[in-house]
């Protein structure tokens, strides 16, 4: 997501179009997601085709999360693109919805499966099937349609405030279900089972604390990525003005935190040189 909104205007500029947002720290970013973001983003999606892994089941909503972050990339790229093609306005707007309303749905899908499989297991089994995953990624994927065709109209017809009520309160509810999902699985596995053995407490133990760290960094960049937009989006909505600064720094935020979970990905599947896997 770039400085897309419209009609919101600060002292040292106006936002009337992402052309003129689009700054060198921007193209630095787009830079590095054409070299580094779509080709790690396509190999995890090969190595979970392939097998690598837990399976394509079990890995079901990791691989629908990495199709949206591959169409994130291309939102990013068309930003770009616009400063010589004006015709991919439209399809830059309609891609927002995936950058508003796909990562952080597919995120919740994840917390909340991890949710249910540490602090609910009998649940979880319940909906382990491939079947429910398929239903509830349907799903998400109606939603994000949706939320594409709404952004769509509403930068075309330049309701700039109603856009920013939509993804901020978006962000909100989405990072409040995620943060209540992935503090509950952190406490969970702070608490030791009763009645294990030494040595396999010891065990345990050790594939807690790897468990912990990988949700505790999850938890950093999930924060990451939504708290400055949810900041820039009602301090926009307050004062009718954008600021440049914290605009330009919430969205180099969103993207560049997004490369965390491809990264986790590659490193638990031991495709990472300078890391063992866990």
């Amino acid at each position: 997501m770039n400085n897309y909104t419209v009609n919101f205007t600060s002292p040292e500029t106006s936002t009337d179009s992402p052309i003129q947002s689009t700054g060198p720290l921007e193209i630095c970013v787009f830079i590095i997601i054409l070299l580094f973001g779509l080709p790690t983003l396509f190999y995890v999606i090969w190595l979970i085709i392939t097998g690598t892994g837990n399976g394509v089941a079990s890995e079901f909503f990791i691989l629908n999360h990495f199709v949206c972050e591959i169409g994130n990339c291309l939102l990013c790229i068309f930003d770009a693109m616009v400063m010589w093609f004006s015709c991919l306005n439209i399809v830059s707007n309609f891609l927002r919805g995936l950058a508003i309303t796909g990562r952080p749905l597919f995120q919740c899908l994840i917390c909340v499966e991890r949710y249910l499989a540490v602090v609910y297991p009998v649940t979880f089994l319940r909906f382990k099937p491939l079947m429910c995953r398929v239903i509830c990624c349907i799903v998400v994927w109606i939603l994000i349609i949706g939320s594409c065709l709404c952004s769509m109209f509403m930068l075309m017809f330049s309701n700039s405030t109603v856009h920013m009520w939509f993804f901020a309160l978006q962000f909100l509810l989405f990072f409040s279900i995620q943060l209540f999902c992935l503090v509950a699985v952190l406490r969970a596995l702070k608490q030791s089972g009763p009645g294990e053995r030494r040595r396999e407490r010891k065990e345990e133990n050790h594939m807690k604390r790897r468990a912990f760290y990988i949700i505790l960094i999850t938890t950093l960049s999930i924060a990451i990525i939504y708290v400055p937009y949810i900041i820039m989006g009602f301090s926009s909505i307050l004062t009718h003005r954008l600021i440049k600064e914290l605009s330009t720094f919430s969205y180099v935020c969103y993207v560049l935190a997004g490369f965390v979970q491809p990264v986790l990905f590659l490193q638990r599947a031991g495709k990472l040189p300078c890391f063992c896997s866990p």
